[in-house]
């Protein structure tokens, strides 16, 4: 009896021990400082690997454009956080547009919806064309789609603090936005001297998605300061984002706004 008990207490450990938990998906961070954007990498990287192990995914975090020499295909989406595809040589460019064509994922936040306009392809993946921005300031933000899986944790009416970009009137028709700012809660003529900024008007969008040449795109414009990425609802809108550029799932088509 007692060689029994030993051997079965033995074999306790490996009959309770929990099967090793396996990750949904792969993402893939591209970070790279520039001139005003650098100070939040540190805080972005820590709260994304957060993320990661709360969301149950894989994240690779790169601040090198030669990632892109490499093969893409195991990522299920990729996040251009900060950085702007130009960074990306011509041989870099045409393996993510292969990567997109084949199904991918795009999440592009903030400073990477900036172009310098040599990649038309680019610009045409994030939707609109930046022009301008005028100072940080708090201002309200809509939730225009409330199905999308970017706005679901987001309040109605959600008061917020930024660098609010503005955009080329014209629209992508294959656009879907989902987010936009109220201008009339802060002054958006506010802008340093010499510098001419007046606004988008009424209809102010600031983040979408959209299908795209066989993959998926989702971008934000929200994002500049540092603080931003320790706040739980920022990283939740920027997650529902990477969530559905990764799968295409979660859209709410009856959910209202």
């Amino acid at each position: 009896m007692k060689h029994l008990l030993l051997a079965l207490l033995a074999l306790a450990p490996i009959a309770a021990a929990p099967a090793r938990a396996q990750n949904q998906f792969e993402v893939l961070v591209l970070s790279i400082a520039n001139k005003y954007h650098y100070e939040y990498i540190g805080v972005a990287r820590e709260t994304f690997e957060q993320m990661a192990k709360r969301h149950q995914f894989t994240l690779t975090w790169t601040a090198e454009p030669g990632t892109f020499d490499g093969d893409l295909k195991k990522y299920a989406a990729i996040v251009f956080l900060n950085t702007p595809g130009e960074v990306l040589n011509e041989a870099q460019r045409k393996n993510f547009e292969a990567y997109l064509r084949a199904g991918g994922g795009y999440v592009g936040v903030h400073r990477a919806l900036i172009s310098n306009g040599d990649w038309p392809w680019y610009r045409k993946l994030v939707g609109r064309t930046f022009t301008t921005h005028p100072y940080i300031q708090t201002g309200v933000l809509h939730v225009t789609d409330r199905g999308f899986p970017a706005t679901m944790p987001l309040p109605d009416r959600w008061l917020w603090t930024d660098e609010w970009y503005q955009f080329e009137e014209t629209r992508v028709a294959t656009l879907h936005d989902v987010l936009t700012v109220d201008e009339k809660t802060y002054d958006p003529t506010r802008i340093w001297p010499g510098q001419h900024c007046e606004g988008m008007g009424e209809y102010h969008p600031i983040a979408w998605y959209q299908t795209f040449e066989g993959g998926r795109s989702f971008v934000t414009a929200l994002g500049h300061n540092a603080i931003l990425y320790r706040d739980p609802l920022y990283l939740e809108h920027i997650y529902g984002g990477i969530y559905w550029a990764a799968t295409g799932r979660g859209i709410d088509a009856g959910a209202k706004p």
